[in-house]
């Protein structure tokens, strides 16, 4: 999996917890759910901090897009506001 990847699967297995509020029901079994969660959520941070740099020279510039696709920002060109 890629580091957008392990993002959405975290917010997918959280989302299935949570309620209206917001709030994530913890009960019997579902302890594991949320600690792959983590998992993934762990993971995609140490993908995100990877990348250490955001301009189109880059190797890791399609990286870097698809951070800011699951960012909810996408890129949109050098100079150009978001």
């Amino acid at each position: 999996m890629t580091g957008p990847e392990h993002y959405r699967e975290a917010e997918r297995l959280i989302k299935g917890l949570t309620t209206d509020t917001g709030a994530v029901y913890v009960e019997d079994g579902n302890e594991q759910v949320i600690a792959l969660a983590q998992v993934h959520a762990t993971l995609a941070q140490a993908a995100a901090t990877a990348l250490i740099d955001e301009t189109p020279r880059s190797d890791c510039f399609s990286n870097y897009q698809a951070w800011q696709g699951v960012a909810g920002s996408e890129y949109q060109g050098p100079g150009e506001a978001r």
